[in-house]
């Protein structure tokens, strides 16, 4: 009996439109050979971090990707960074572990000062020190971010913050945090996006010291916690850019992490829907393929469709982050296409391997449980169509 092959390597050429950054892919799948199936299953087993695999990905320079060649980084662009996490996920390895640091960094680049990038950036280009916590999320509030009730209030030349983050993945392996607190109550600004303010926060100062984080158990192994802060001070130091500008400094960054969590969606669907057409084409029941049956073919067929014009969608924002043009709109679609084309991919894939696909030394079903969590973060798809309702067709604002 023909069945796919355990060790997750693909016996026929990847199905991806591979026309940029091919000297990059190919360094990345030579860093994902060395971590195959095996590897990612004993994590979940263990629901742990995969510190071997993004330390490798940090001595190669990966991870840097985006940091300008002045503070050690290699200065490429975003369609780069997005190449370098789609290739992850495209080889049969996870790119959520690391993927923050690359969008998370640029509010730093952007809005920090000179002293705070020349203490930081070089140290996270050299993988001194990790920057891959992102504490935005609190459970009362959710995506309606205006509304959080965390509180950083000043006292003389520091902030003490009081209050919860939810969902906050990676906060267990980073050094660094970059956290969105209000410093002005809601009720005393004048535009509710007023009054939030960003801080670069030390994990290893302050956790013990009046931050405590706690294991989020979830259905993938994607290492979130939920954060509780209870009285920690903080030097102002820490603040991003003006007291009270902190919404404008996220969103600038929300861009980006759309466009690379898309393309990271994609990688996904890629190597769902080359697992699918392997197994068909060699699967053999009633003495024939089960690849020969229309039934078959046409769902795959759809779905590499539908995974390619998503790649479209992924580069075309990707071009307009790049040019400097206002590539809001680009972006969230990009992510609710690659999003529901990656889990189209993997739900075909499933169906294709039949009871095999249940099999965790397959490596469907985590790719399965993974690919879903797109549609819901980091922005859901009914979000997504309420903005485009909004702002690209011009009606009545739905929340």
């Amino acid at each position: 009996m023909n069945v796919v092959s355990m060790t997750g390597k693909s016996s026929s050429r990847p199905i991806v439109t591979e026309n940029d950054y091919p000297e990059l892919r190919e360094a990345v799948r030579r860093i994902c050979e060395k971590f195959p199936l095996e590897y990612w299953n004993a994590l979940e087993e263990r629901d742990s971090y995969p510190t071997e695999f993004v330390d490798r990905l940090t001595r190669e320079g990966f991870l840097a990707a985006l940091i300008p060649e002045e503070y050690g980084g290699s200065g490429l662009p975003l369609r780069a960074a997005a190449v370098i996490l789609q290739e992850i996920n495209g080889n049969g390895c996870q790119a959520s572990p690391c993927h923050a640091q690359m969008y998370i960094m640029g509010t730093l680049l952007r809005h920090g000062s000179e002293e705070q990038k020349q203490t930081y950036l070089p140290q996270i280009a050299a993988g001194k020190l990790r920057l891959q916590a992102f504490g935005i999320t609190e459970p009362d509030t959710g995506s309606d971010t205006t509304k959080l009730k965390t509180r950083a209030k000043r006292k003389g030349d520091r902030y003490v913050i009081y209050g919860q983050k939810v969902w906050t993945s990676r906060a267990l392996h980073s050094d660094l945090l970059l956290l969105l607190a209000r410093t002005t109550p809601l009720e005393e600004v004048k535009k509710k996006t007023d009054g939030l303010s960003v801080f670069l926060i030390d994990l290893r100062e302050a956790v013990g010291n009046g931050l405590s984080i706690s294991p989020l158990p979830a259905m993938i192994n994607h290492s979130t916690t939920e954060m509780f802060f209870d009285g920690l001070e903080i030097p102002e130091t820490c603040l991003i850019g003006e007291e009270g500008k902190g919404f404008r400094y996220i969103l600038d960054g929300m861009n980006a992490e759309r466009i690379l969590v898309a393309t990271e969606a994609l990688g996904d669907g890629y190597w769902c829907l080359n697992k699918a057409v392997d197994y068909a084409g060699s699967r053999k029941v009633f003495d024939r393929t089960i690849g020969t049956n229309q039934g078959v073919q046409f769902p795959l067929a759809r779905a590499y469709v539908e995974l390619q014009a998503a790649d479209l969608m992924c580069r075309n924002a990707a071009a307009q982050f790049e040019a400097g043009l206002d590539c809001a709109a680009s972006a969230n679609m990009a992510k609710l296409l690659a999003s529901e084309a990656a889990f189209k991919a993997a739900d075909v894939a499933m169906q294709t391997l039949g009871g095999f696909s249940f099999a965790r030394e397959y490596g469907l079903e985590r790719k399965w449980r993974e690919s879903r969590l797109y549609q819901i973060a980091p922005i859901s798809t009914n979000l997504v169509l309420s903005y485009v309702a909004q702002h690209v067709l011009g009606m009545d604002r739905s929340y």
